[in-house]
């Protein structure tokens, strides 16, 4: 991008930054802060995120980009047949707002119409983002799970954070864990020694190694796509690797 386009995308950036807060502080000083302080910052985050999100998209381009390349699933929490024809590896964060829209919106026809099948496998690989504050302790609460049962109790973690999002904190995911049947002893042992920052390290690497650069991405049988495309987007690409 030339020089003078990227400043004027720099000050466009500040200026609706701005803009945002200013609107943002009006609101919560007209409605005498209803959500809560921290609530309410949260609300103004996402804000953000959203608008340099559609700045990336916009710069990218169409969300499928180059050939397939092959991506390790590692040893990662998998849900499917393993030997579905199609691979969906998803590199994400938990506490990625455009995570969560995908885990809403886009994931229960994925996981309906085809994992439910038997024609896709679909495996969660963490990308957590240094500025999302919980983001790497739930990937390692979710893997703190899966050490204690199976593929299963980490997805059923995985669900409950992303349903819970607003109220992620180390003290909730301790919460989290009993409720769905951990031992509370070995997870908050696991959860605060960091048993498996290793592999959270290791998947963000591998992510970055592909060229992940922003959550959520994922690799169809190799082929990127890239941010919380609608499932229309996710059909035509697995239709046309089913048809091969």
């Amino acid at each position: 991008m030339p020089k003078g386009q990227q400043k004027v995308m720099a000050t466009t950036l500040v200026l609706s930054i701005a803009a945002l807060l200013i609107s943002a502080f009006t609101l919560y000083k007209i409605n005498d802060a209803p959500l809560g302080e921290e609530q309410f910052m949260a609300s103004v985050e996402k804000g953000i995120e959203a608008y340099i999100e559609k700045q990336r998209q916009l710069q990218e381009g169409p969300p499928t980009a180059g050939e397939p390349i092959d991506v390790s699933i590692d040893d990662d929490a998998m849900k499917g047949d393993k030997n579905a024809p199609v691979t969906i590896v998803e590199f994400s964060d938990f506490e990625c707002p455009f995570c969560s829209r995908f885990y809403r919106d886009t994931l229960p026809d994925i996981l309906s119409e085809y994992v439910d099948q038997g024609k896709v496998r679909f495996v969660y690989r963490d990308f957590p983002l240094g500025f999302h504050q919980n983001a790497r302790s739930a990937s390692i609460a979710a893997e703190c799970m899966k050490d204690q049962g199976n593929d299963k109790l980490y997805y059923k973690m995985h669900d409950k954070i992303y349903e819970n999002q607003t109220a992620l904190s180390v003290d909730n995911l301790k919460k989290w864990a009993v409720e769905l049947g951990a031992d509370a002893g070995e997870f908050n042992t696991c959860l605060d020694t960091e048993k498996f920052a290793d592999e959270i390290n290791k998947d963000f690497e591998d992510g970055q190694g592909y060229g992940v650069t922003g959550t959520p991405a994922f690799f169809i049988n190799g082929r990127l796509v890239s941010g919380a495309q609608p499932f229309s987007v996710f059909k035509g690409i697995i239709d046309e690797e089913l048809a091969q």
